[in-house]
């Protein structure tokens, strides 16, 4: 992997991209199906790559970058619960010395020179869940989902013995919110009992404890003995609470089990200790830990701070170092996205790290195969490990035979046979293929209908592999004339004058209604679901709600795609030149148009509805700041506009509503005046947000 230093701003953008697909899959995997894709090592070192190169190129960040991304869609078979304020993650800081470059971003961010106070918690590895209460009365429960929207776990929860049902001298509202898990001992217990039975065992205490919590019948979680910790609220009417240690003391007194080893801490050389301590007892302790989380222990600094995107300013998880393995790689093949990317993959001999079986590594792109020098039969040091995919650390050059091989990338695609072809300044060799090359077209079509697009239950991936491969399903369009055409309302892909897909091998009647209701289901979508559907490179989930927000139709932001309306895009706070671009030629490829006009026949696409409550007089407001303001730090004003509802963009135009104009403005200030566009002072804009 290229040093940082030396990445071009082409091969950054490249790589970003990369990390968001990456770890956008494994998000999916840790937080839907309990079955992690990448260890925690593997996806804590491309989190942390992923930061190293957005603060290098900050004009790069991505909207849908993974510092931007809290957990996944919620898993289908439980109701939807909104949560009253979003379920935020945390950035992860590796080093003592991220935590103090954190801790100086803390300091500026409030232009405070002391010391701030720092509770140190320990970082339970379990399942987020949020408990609310009203008036003292336990009455729902939620996962954290994606941060915005949770799985109804009311009934599972109350089986853990440690949640109090009913509590006293609470405020009328209150939501708790913490971690469950599953002790080491109890997990022991569980898998042993399984094996004895025959059932599949649990690879960890993590999976464990998520896979019980999210039973569709809470009977199975009440056999199994899970735990918790409370550690944080959400939505509460009242809080009498100062600090964060006082917050603790409350939930001693409602109740709720906490942390014994949370220690508030003056200062930096207090949470280092801290956390060596706690480095040193962690095997010791009945429950898995992964890392410590600091937290501004002051309510009122953690309010001034606020949050970024997904994650608070006031807080920051430090993670404990990775765990490793040796092992051997036993071929490298390749893999084909649907963007084209060749991506190659060591096979390697199955090896327990950490309690987990690994037996596949992604090396990333040639470049990465030659700065490691990485050879097929290499004996390799491998990161603590997850399911399916660590990290290669490097090759143990001392123990080679002779007999390795070096492995030499291909220049066509091993799918389709085109040309493979690797742009100058870009790190990623792809396919030109396009469409017509299986391995897209399939990516294409799996990716429409994932979870966080279409969400078709019943197409799954091997289903989708083989009704391509038998010509059923070519495009996204085939899938809503599938009920037609197997009925007979189609001759070109007839059988007997219809599909009869009930007489395939594995279906039957009702698997196939089944599948028919669920995209019958599908033909009404949301906007941000449909813009994320479509595929376009860099526009993930995040950047397609925030331009679902901006244009509010697809009629609009197809108009505006279609005449290369780049400036407008890039207006949008968060969009770069190369999404901009990305975006516009997606639009200019007459087959997708094509694509895109026939699915408009079948679905229909909702207009954005943000259906946030901001009741401000910044609702909906574009906003631009300019020059320097004086009783605030810009970023602090920005983090307010966006907390109440405002739109914050970085330049000025007519679609501007409010200009804030700080000390020494500029061009921009020029450009509102001959624009007639409202300009605020400093103080104008403070008594808005009060």
């Amino acid at each position: 992997m290229k040093d940082i230093n030396q990445l071009t701003p082409l091969e950054a953008a490249i790589e970003l991209e990369y990390l968001a697909k990456e770890l956008a899959k494994a998000d999916a995997a840790y937080y839907q199906n309990d079955d992690p894709y990448l260890d925690d090592a593997e996806y804590d070192r491309l989190k942390h790559r992923n930061t190293e190169i957005e603060t290098k190129f900050p004009e790069l960040v991505r909207v849908d970058s993974p510092s931007k991304k809290v957990g996944s869609a919620i898993k289908s078979g439980f109701s939807k619960v909104s949560h009253s304020f979003p379920m935020l993650s945390l950035g992860d800081v590796f080093s003592i010395e991220e935590v103090e470059d954190f801790i100086m971003g803390v300091k500026r961010f409030l232009n405070s020179p002391a010391d701030i106070a720092f509770m140190s918690e320990p970082k339970i590895d379990g399942l987020s869940f949020s408990a609310r209460y009203e008036n003292g009365i336990f009455v729902k429960a939620a996962t954290r989902g994606d941060g915005i929207t949770g799985e109804d776990i009311t009934e599972n929860l109350k089986t853990i013995k440690q949640l109090p049902l009913k509590i006293e001298n609470a405020p009328a509202i209150l939501e708790v919110r913490g971690e469950v898990y599953m002790s080491k001992a109890d997990f022991f217990e569980l898998n042993e009992r399984y094996a004895n039975e025959g059932k599949k065992t649990f690879a960890n205490p993590r999976n464990a404890a998520a896979g019980s919590l999210r039973q569709l019948d809470a009977k199975i979680t009440a056999e199994r003995n899970l735990s918790l910790f409370a550690y944080t609220w959400g939505e509460v009417s009242q809080k009498p609470w100062k600090t964060q240690e006082e917050f603790f003391t409350y939930l001693k007194n409602w109740g709720f089990p906490v942390n014994p080893n949370n220690k508030l801490c003056q200062n930096i050389a207090e949470l280092e200790a801290n956390f060596a301590h706690l480095m040193e007892i962690r095997s010791s302790l009945p429950y898995d830990i992964d890392g410590m989380v600091y937290k501004v222990n002051s309510i009122e600094l953690q309010e001034r701070l606020g949050f970024l995107t997904r994650t608070p300013r006031w807080a920051i998880a430090h993670k404990f170092p990775a765990e490793q393995a040796i092992t051997k790689i036993n071929n490298i093949r390749i893999q084909v996205g649907r963007t084209g990317a060749l991506t190659p993959v060591a096979d390697l001999e199955p090896v327990n790290v950490g309690g987990v079986i690994v037996s596949h590594a992604t090396l990333h792109n040639e470049d990465e195969i030659k700065r490691k020098d990485i050879r097929i039969g290499d004996m390799v040091i491998v990161q603590r490990a997850g399911d399916v995919i660590p990290q290669v650390v490097q090759v143990i050059a001392e123990k080679r035979t002779g007999a390795e091989k070096e492995f030499e990338f291909p220049h066509n695609c091993p799918v389709c046979g085109a040309h493979a072809i690797r742009e100058e300044d870009e790190a990623v060799r792809r396919c030109t293929g396009g469409l017509s090359c299986p391995a897209q077209a399939i990516e294409r079509i799996i990716h429409f209908v994932s979870r966080d697009a279409f969400d078709i239950a019943g197409l799954g991936n091997k289903i989708v592999e083989d009704f391509y491969a038998e010509g059923i399903i070519k495009t996204p369009n085939d899938i809503f004339t599938l009920e037609e055409r197997n009925n007979g309302g189609d001759d070109l892909f007839s059988i007997e004058q219809g599909l009869h897909l009930e007489r395939k091998e594995g279906w039957g009647k009702k698997s196939v209604d089944n599948l028919f209701a669920a995209i019958r289901n599908k033909r009404k979508i949301s906007l941000p679901r449909f813009i994320y559907a479509l595929g376009i490179r860099q526009v993930g989930t995040a950047t397609a709600r925030i331009l679902a927000k901006n244009y509010g139709s697809f009629a609009k932001f197809m108009h505006d795609m279609i005449n290369k309306e780049t400036g407008k895009l890039v207006a949008i706070d968060g969009i770069g030149a190369a999404m901009a671009t990305d975006m516009v030629e997606f639009f200019a490829e007459e087959h997708n148009l094509d694509i895109i006009n026939k699915l408009l026949n079948h679905v229909d696409v909702e207009n954005f509805v943000d259906d946030t409550n901001y009741n401000t007089p910044l609702a909906s407001k574009t906003i631009v700041f300019t020059g320097t303001l004086e009783k605030m730090t810009r970023a602090e004003a920005k983090a307010k506009a966006l907390s109440l509802g405002a739109k914050v963009a970085g330049s000025v135009s007519k679609n501007t509503d409010f200009v804030v104009m700080g000390a020494d403005a500029g061009s921009k200030a020029t450009k509102a005046k001959e624009l007639g566009i409202n300009i605020l002072s400093e103080d104008e804009f403070l008594e808005l947000v009060k």
